[in-house]
C-alpha cells in the first residue's frame, strides 16, 4: 500500500505545533508495518538546510504567483539521518523562502500570499496523486492534513481523479479562510464556490474544501470527532461534519516513545522508569535548582507547558495559583503567547519568588525536564483535539489534571491515572487540584497512580494499525 502524506510541517525538519509531531512520527510508524508512506513538504529555508540528500525528480513550470508571474518549482526526493521515510520537498523559493516562519513573518503577521503558497502545495499533491504524475511512484491514498492542504482534495476531485483521499483535522479552529475573489487566482472553477464545495459563509475556506471533497475525514481523538459535530466546538462546520458522520472517525495520536523516554532521555541528568522511581526525585531536585525554586522534596511541584492562550485554560490556572502556593505547592511554567497572560504570569512569579518559576518562550530540553521533575501536570484546556503533553506526563510519572475534552478525556482516567474535571471553571479545576493535593502525601496510593499511568501504552503502534485499516477500507475491492 502506497500513501502520500501531505503536510505543511513535519518534525524534525520544521515544527510550530502538534501537526509536526504527527507528520514526523505517523509516516514512520506506518512504514514499520509495511506501508510505503512518503511525505510531501514545502521547501522552507530551514527544511532545505536540514536535508542531507536530495535528488530532483520533477519540475513544474505551469504555476503563477500571487501577482500572475511565472513561478518556478521543482520536486526533490530527500532523506534525513535517523529516518527511513522518503520525503518529497516542493522547492519554490518565490513562495517558501521567507525569513519568518512557515505561515507568518518575523512580526507574527500572516503572509499576504498564504492562499497562493498553500494552493501550490495542494496542486502539486493532487498532481502526484493523479494519473498524470511526473514521477514513477503513485500513491493508492492521498492523506492531507489541516487547512494548508485542504485544496488538494478539491483539485484532485475536480480533475476527475478518483484516488481515495483522507483529510485529517488537527484543530478545526484553523480553517484557511480567504476572500472569495481569491478563488479566481487558484486554478479552481467558479462552480466550486458553493455550499457543496469551497464556500464557507461567503468566503473561500481551504479546510471546508478538504472536508467536502475527501472520501474520509479523521481527527486526532475519538471524543474530538464527536465534539466537532456540535455547535460549541464545530466552529461553524458542525453541519457538514454531522452530515458526514459515517465518513468521520477519531484516531488518537500517539507519541514518540523513543524521544520521550524517561529511562533514556538525552535532556535529563537522571533516569527512571515505572519500576525504579528514585531518578524522578533527582529530576525534581535538579529542576528546582535550575529554575530557582526552593529545594523542598515534599512540596508538590506542578508543571505547565502550554501556549499562553485562553484556549489552553491558563486563565483558570492563574485564578487558582495562589491557592496552590497556600497549600505548599510550587509551579514551573514554560510557554509563550498572549501578552496579557504573559504579564499575569510574570506578576505571579514576582508575588511568589522561590515558589513559582516561568520561562516565557520555548526550550525543548526544559520541556522534558519539567515533565520529569514535576509531580503533577496541569492541562485545563477549554478544548484539546488530542493533546500530547498529558501523554508525555503519564509516561514521565507526572500525574495529569485535565479538563474532560477531546483527547484529554480519551487518555486520562479519573482516579486511575490522573484527575479529570468537567466544567471549565476555576472552581472545578480547584476541586481537582485539591483531590490531587489530598492524595499526594499518601505515598503508596500516589505511587500506584504514578505507576499505572507510566505503564499505559501511547506509542504510535495502535494508531498506525487503525490508519492501516482505514486506508484498506477505502481501496477498491480486487476483482
Amino acid at each position: 500500500m502506497r500513501i502520500l502524506f501531505v503536510a505543511s510541517e513535519a518534525a524534525p525538519l520544521i515544527k510550530t505545533g502538534g501537526l509536526a509531531d504527527v507528520s514526523g512520527a505517523l509516516p514512520s510508524a506506518l512504514r514499520k508495518i509495511g506501508i510505503d508512506c512518503r511525505v510531501l513538504l514545502p521547501g522552507y529555508p530551514v527544511v532545505m538546510y536540514k536535508l542531507e540528500s536530495t535528488r530532483q525528480v520533477a519540475r513544474f513550470d505551469q504555476f503563477l504567483d500571487a501577482e500572475g508571474k511565472p513561478l518556478a518549482a521543482r520536486l526533490l526526493l530527500c532523506g534525513i539521518s535517523g529516518s527511513d521515510t522518503p520525503i518529497y520537498v516542493l522547492d519554490a523559493p518565490a513562495v517558501f523562502a521567507r525569513a519568518g516562519g512557515p505561515y507568518q513573518d518575523s512580526d507574527g503577521i500572516d503572509y499576504p500570499d498564504n492562499a497562493h503558497r498553500f494552493a501550490l502545495l495542494s496542486q502539486v499533491a493532487a498532481i502526484l496523486a493523479g494519473a498524470a504524475s511526473p514521477i514513477d511512484w503513485q500513491p493508492d491514498i492521498l492523506h492531507c492534513n489541516d487547512w494548508q492542504t485542504g485544496l488538494a482534495p478539491a483539485y484532485l476531485r475536480l480533475s476527475g481523479n478518483q484516488t481515495p483521499i483522507v483529510m485529517t483535522v488537527h484543530n478545526l479552529a484553523y480553517q484557511g479562510i480567504f476572500p472569495p475573489k481569491t478563488l479566481t487566482h487558484l486554478n479552481l472553477p467558479v462552480s466550486s464556490f458553493s455550499i457543496e464545495g469551497t464556500e464557507y459563509y461567503g468566503n473561500l475556506s481551504f479546510l471546508k474544501a478538504g472536508l467536502y471533497y475527501a472520501n474520509h475525514i479523521t481527527t486526532v481523538s475519538p471524543t474530538y470527532a464527536l465534539e466537532i459535530q456540535q455547535p460549541h466546538l464545530g466552529m461553524g462546520m458542525q453541519g457538514l461534519l454531522a452530515s458526514r458522520q459515517h465518513q468521520l472517525s477519531g484516531i488518537l495520536n500517539g507519541i514518540d516513545t523513543d524521544e520521550w523516554n524517561p529511562a533514556a532521555d538525552r535532556h535529563l541528568r537522571c533516569e527512571f522508569n515505572a519500576r525504579a522511581l528514585a531518578g524522578k526525585k533527582q529530576c525534581k531536585h535538579k529542576l528546582q535548582e535550575e529554575l530557582g525554586l526552593e529545594p523542598l522534596a515534599n512540596a508538590p511541584l506542578f508543571g505547565i507547558i502550554a501556549r499562553m492562550a485562553h484556549q489552553k485554560g491558563l486563565d483558570l490556572v492563574l485564578a487558582i495559583a495562589d491557592g496552590i502556593i497556600d497549600r505548599g505547592g510550587q509551579i514551573a511554567m514554560l510557554g509563550t503567547g498572549e501578552k496579557s497572560i504573559e504579564i499575569a504570569v510574570r506578576a505571579l512569579v514576582a508575588r511568589h519568588p522561590g515558589k513559582v518559576a516561568a520561562l516565557i518562550g520555548y526550550n525543548e530540553g526544559l520541556s522534558h525536564r519539567i515533565e520529569a521533575g514535576s509531580d503533577i501536570f496541569l492541562m485545563p484546556s477549554l478544548f484539546e483535539p488530542c493533546g500530547l503533553n498529558q501523554m508525555y506526563s503519564l509516561r514521565y510519572g507526572s500525574v495529569p489534571i485535565v479538563h474532560a475534552t477531546g483527547g484529554l478525556r480519551d487518555t486520562v482516567e479519573d482516579g486511575v491515572t490522573g484527575f479529570v474535571f468537567h466544567q471549565p471553571t476555576p472552581h472545578a479545576l480547584w476541586l481537582a487540584v485539591e483531590r490531587a493535593l489530598d492524595l499526594y502525601p499518601q505515598k503508596p496510593a500516589w505511587k500506584k497512580l504514578v505507576q499505572t499511568g507510566m505503564n499505559r501504552d501511547f506509542s504510535w503502534n495502535k494508531s498506525a494499525l487503525a490508519y492501516q485499516a482505514l486506508y484498506q477500507s477505502l481501496l477498491p475491492l480486487e476483482a
